[in-house]
């Protein structure tokens, strides 16, 4: 089925989580709008990401809240009920979003090509992107722009947020320079030793810098955050649990550097183009690093899968274990530090 981009007038996007992917498909639906000013376009969207993206301009979104179960295809439906657009970029592999697809009336249907089309997802599309071997999840989602005829594919991000935010941020940074270390990731697993954090919280003091501890209210965050200071020589600005995610966003802005594993907070970052150190292990930073920062990664993934996998290794392939991360020694995170603040 053949269509020309240039007629759209409406585009669903399908890209419910996680808070790193959904910053990545800013860029992705930004660059759309550059090139398509005047198009309608709606983006389903999970709960919690939507409250960092609710002020995106040009944008209506819809909340799809997985935690409702099958009741949350059907309030879909009835949301959706009588609207039809000319495409969906349905730009997630898993079951849920599949199904959720089919709530979504739509005569283009633009999925990933054959090779990333899991999940059934190539039983709902119509359209295919094009077959990328080795792509940065960001790229990956540019190819749906790109195969809906964008041809400016830089990314850029504007995500807005409230003014009594950004003087939130002001008040608790004022005019330090300031360290901020989201130590938690969404498992365990990734997530480096608290005595190392401290050791490296306790190195950035020392060059003059102040080092706040920022998180979501988790239980695993805030006693890592605890863990964190009972390790440090210094008392550390612990805001873990304390701040929404636009807050955090601030935040993240007027940092001058950022410390976090694969998680959210890291890519939040690099939208407000602040520095960041990723701490990687268990997955590839050419695919889920730090986009404009990937040349600081600490990364030991190399290592780690090639204990694991003899031979090719495939692309986006995940090293398991709960160990891994503590081949990133404390070393290795202060040389990086060293080199973005020097």
């Amino acid at each position: 089925m053949k269509f020309d981009p240039s007629k759209m007038k409406s585009l669903c996007l399908l890209r419910l989580s996680a808070i790193g992917d959904v910053c990545h498909a800013v860029a992705m639906v930004q660059a759309i709008q550059r090139q398509y000013p005047e198009l309608s376009i709606t983006w389903i969207i999970g709960k919690v990401e939507y409250q960092l993206l609710q002020h995106l301009p040009g944008i209506k979104f819809v909340i799809f809240d997985k935690s409702q179960g099958w009741r949350s295809y059907a309030a879909l439906r009835k949301t959706l009920a009588g609207q039809k657009f000319d495409v969906l970029l349905h730009m997630q592999v898993a079951l849920r979003a599949t199904i959720a697809s089919l709530m979504i009336n739509a005569r283009i249907r633009v999925g990933f090509d054959k090779a990333r089309a899991k999940e059934g997802q190539w039983l709902v599309t119509n359209h295919a992107v094009a077959p990328l071997a080795t792509p940065h999840v960001l790229d990956g989602f540019m190819g749906f722009a790109k195969a809906i005829g964008v041809t400016d594919l830089t990314p850029r991000w504007h995500i807005p947020v409230p003014q009594a935010d950004t003087d939130f941020a002001s008040l608790l940074i004022g005019d330090d320079k300031v360290l901020v270390i989201c130590a938690a990731a969404s498992k365990a697993e990734r997530n480096w030793l608290p005595d190392r954090y401290a050791a490296v919280a306790d190195y950035a003091i020392s060059q003059g810098f102040s080092v706040m501890l920022c998180g979501g209210p988790t239980k695993l965050e805030k006693d890592l955050a605890d863990a964190i200071q009972s390790h440090s020589q210094h008392m550390l600005d612990n805001q873990v649990g304390k701040t929404s995610l636009t807050q955090l966003l601030a935040v993240l802005k007027q940092a001058k550097l950022v410390l976090a594993p694969d998680t959210g907070p890291l890519h939040m970052a690099v939208t407000q183009d602040t520095a960041v150190i990723g701490l990687y292990a268990h997955s590839n930073p050419d695919r889920t690093g730090p986009y404009f920062y990937r040349q600081h990664t600490v990364s030991v993934y190399p290592q780690a899968i090639a204990i694991q996998v003899q031979g090719d290794i495939p692309w986006g392939k995940r090293a398991k274990g709960d160990q891994l991360m503590t081949m990133i020694t404390t070393e290795m995170v202060v040389q990086a530090f060293d080199c973005i603040s020097s």
